[in-house]
């Protein structure tokens, strides 16, 4: 939902980070304003191997449909290319990262919304096995 609607009920900008905006209302006068949680650290690359890495917390349908297509593509090229799943459902992991759900190709962030087909994640794999993308 657009947050203008927010801010008609009474909601505060809190945070924000790029066209995320955090917004939120104070119930009690010592309430302290939210932050995002940001990322921390990028995945690493695997030497000689195109590395597609998929973080995973399970909350977000779409999310977990990414997943699915991204490490099936992963699978179609064999040893040349290197999958990862970064489980993000304990806290920890996912306060270590500051990502819950995502996907990248050679740490390069792919944009997962709408979820991008399986056609096109594997094309996109392909295309980087073809370049020789390989992470030297």
């Amino acid at each position: 939902m657009k947050a203008s609607w927010f801010k008609l009920q009474g909601f505060k900008k809190a945070d924000k980070e790029g066209i995320k905006v955090l917004l939120w209302k104070a119930f009690t006068e010592d309430a302290e304003p939210p932050k995002w949680v940001r990322e921390k650290k990028k995945p690493e690359k695997v030497p000689g191997k195109v590395t597609v890495i998929a973080f995973l917390n399970g909350w977000c349908p779409a999310q977990n449909i990414v997943f699915e297509r991204a490490k099936r593509a992963s699978l179609e090229f064999g040893d040349k290319v290197e999958f990862q799943e970064i489980n993000t459902f304990e806290r920890d992991t996912f306060l270590e990262w500051g990502i819950s759900d995502a996907l990248y190709v050679n740490g390069k962030q792919v944009r997962t919304g709408p979820p991008p087909s399986y056609e096109k994640i594997k094309k996109l794999v392909g295309k980087r096995i073809k370049r020789g993308d390989k992470n030297e």
